[in-house]
């Protein structure tokens, strides 16, 4: 499966949930946000449906993101789920990893392979103060109950204002050499501005080799997450809303003013 400039696309995001328990000050404001109406969320079997068929067009691999997808209910049953289908080689999920601390093993039972946890800071105050709600020794706990679990490799998504150098990011740093454990340094962006960069550690943000789609929780196919595009597979089919995203997939991000980060998947 290739974009109109091509780039190989193998890769689908899927957002299966606009919920979080977080509200972490650069994904959404303090009041909360309003959420999608439960009947248009896609249910288990449209999401599986949606990435069977990006399989059998070249999809390999395949990461559930949110809002924060441990708060979807049933989410056990739904890896499971993704897992059968064959053609995954790379099975992930981005969490906050609060709760997995209760859930990892059945997560890795169910066929998830690794996953990348959030962690912005180690220290407690500015933790709360980031995540506004949020208590860092339970992601501290969901990241050993990860790694017990064989949830590895462990990526931490450490967010930045303007490098892995900031004293925030050299806590991340060296707890995770003190653990086994990898960062990825993701400078804060902006949607609506159009301001990202490429990852440090990692792929994304580099536009050249972008090799992703995204699906949304209520079903909206993206070709880019700096994009207002969305096709949705209700509307126009599953098959068809691929076609679109690949076609109007673009050279390089723009702007997003109609989406958000906890919507997207980020």
């Amino acid at each position: 499966m290739y974009d109109c400039f091509s780039r190989k696309i193998n890769y689908l995001r899927v957002s299966v949930t606009d919920r979080c328990n977080f509200r972490c000050t650069y994904c959404m404001p303090a009041e909360g946000v309003e959420l999608l109406r439960h009947n248009d969320i896609l249910s288990f079997d449209e999401i599986v449906a949606a990435i069977t068929y990006g399989v059998s067009q070249g999809i390999t691999k395949v990461r559930l993101t949110g809002g924060e997808p441990l708060v979807r209910k049933g989410i056990v049953n739904l890896v499971q789920m993704i897992s059968s289908i064959k053609g995954i080689t790379d099975l992930s999920m981005t969490t906050n990893g609060v709760l997995l601390a209760e859930l990892a093993p059945a997560l890795k039972e169910a066929g998830l392979q690794r996953v990348n946890i959030s962690l912005d800071t180690l220290d407690p105050n500015r933790f709360k103060q980031i995540t506004r709600v949020g208590n860092l020794q339970d992601v501290l706990n969901g990241i050993e109950a990860a790694k017990k679990a064989g949830l590895t490799p462990i990526k931490l998504n450490c967010v930045v204002k303007n490098s892995g150098q900031e004293p925030d990011a050299q806590m991340v740093t060296k707890f995770a050499n003190e653990n086994g454990l990898q960062v990825r340094y993701i400078h804060e962006m902006d949607l609506a501005k159009g301001t990202f960069s490429v990852v440090e550690g990692g792929d994304g943000g580099n536009c050249a080799i972008c090799n992703r789609l995204r699906l949304t929780a209520n079903g909206n196919m993206m070709p880019c997450l700096f994009s207002n595009k969305g096709f949705n597979i209700r509307e126009l089919g599953i098959e068809e809303a691929y076609h679109q995203a690949l076609l109007k997939k673009p050279k390089s991000g723009k702007v997003n003013n109609q989406g958000k980060f906890y919507n997207i998947g980020g």
